[in-house]
């Protein structure tokens, strides 16, 4: 497969609640990725990022960098990931 561009969510939960403030710097964290966060008011947080990789796979595993070191720059606490999705743009083209 060819180096395609890949769309990843990555989501952690643990046992407490989350602040605006904690989301934001997460977001703020995550802007460079071209990524997204969420998780304001819930026990989760998470961030949808951009990659480019040649698999499913390599996109996981670079996201996957990302997000842990996006969190210890936003200061929030290094809970287990618990749902990982990944789509290249070829599957989205495919409607897949």
């Amino acid at each position: 497969m060819s180096m395609a561009r890949w769309s990843v969510g990555l989501e952690a939960e643990g046992d407490r609640v989350l602040t605006h403030d904690e989301i934001l710097a997460l977001a703020d964290a995550v802007a460079a990725d071209g990524g997204i966060a969420t998780g304001i008011g819930t026990t989760r947080y998470g961030a949808q990022l951009v990659v480019v990789a040649e698999s499913r796979e390599e996109a996981v595993s670079k996201a996957r960098t990302s997000f842990t070191a996006a969190a210890r720059e936003a200061r929030l606490p290094q809970w287990p990931v618990i749902r990982v999705a990944a789509t290249s743009e070829e599957d989205e083209l495919l409607g897949e």
